[in-house]
């Protein structure tokens, strides 16, 4: 008898090929590039006392546990579409965000938590800020608390 299944983490279609190239390009080249380094590292002789293997070796293992949870991510994903049908900011959405105690405009994607980068202007949607702002209109304005004050802000116009 199994448990119930995994839940789900919720990805964009771009977050879901950005994840897959990243996986392509460490099974690829960078398996390449590292067997390499184990192979010229072996011809210099006796291993035990050989640094290049055992770093060569060292980092063949982190690639290969990178890969692994890569995939693994990959796996437990589901890819949401964004939806442009309708009004609200909502999943793989981008709207300009005012906050209004410094005017302060802001760009902001609804993306899952794998893909979260505020400096990029990508916000999870499970973080205090994208939940408050979730599915809300143009026009409408939250509060949110956050360590340093209570923040207003409010959804200026949807980009997409």
């Amino acid at each position: 008898m199994s448990g119930p299944d995994p839940p789900r983490t919720p990805i964009t279609p771009a977050g879901a090929a950005a994840l897959q190239a990243e996986i392509d390009e460490l099974e690829g080249t960078r398996r390449r590039e590292i067997a390499g380094r184990i192979r010229a590292a072996r011809e210099l002789g006796d291993l035990k006392e050989n640094s290049e293997y055992h770093i060569a070796k060292n980092d063949q293992a982190h690639l290969e546990t990178r890969i692994k949870r890569l995939r693994t991510r990959l796996a437990d994903a589901v890819v949401l579409d964004s939806s442009t049908d309708n009004e609200t900011f909502s999943f793989g959405r981008t709207a300009e965000i005012i906050d209004e105690a410094s005017g302060h405009v802001h760009r902001f994607t609804l993306v899952g938590s794998t893909e979260a980068d505020l400096a990029q202007g990508r916000l999870s949607i499970e973080s205090p800020i994208g939940t408050a702002l979730m599915d809300r209109r143009v026009g409408e304005a939250v509060m949110i608390d956050t360590p340093r004050s209570a923040r207003r802000l409010r959804i200026k116009r949807l980009l997409d």
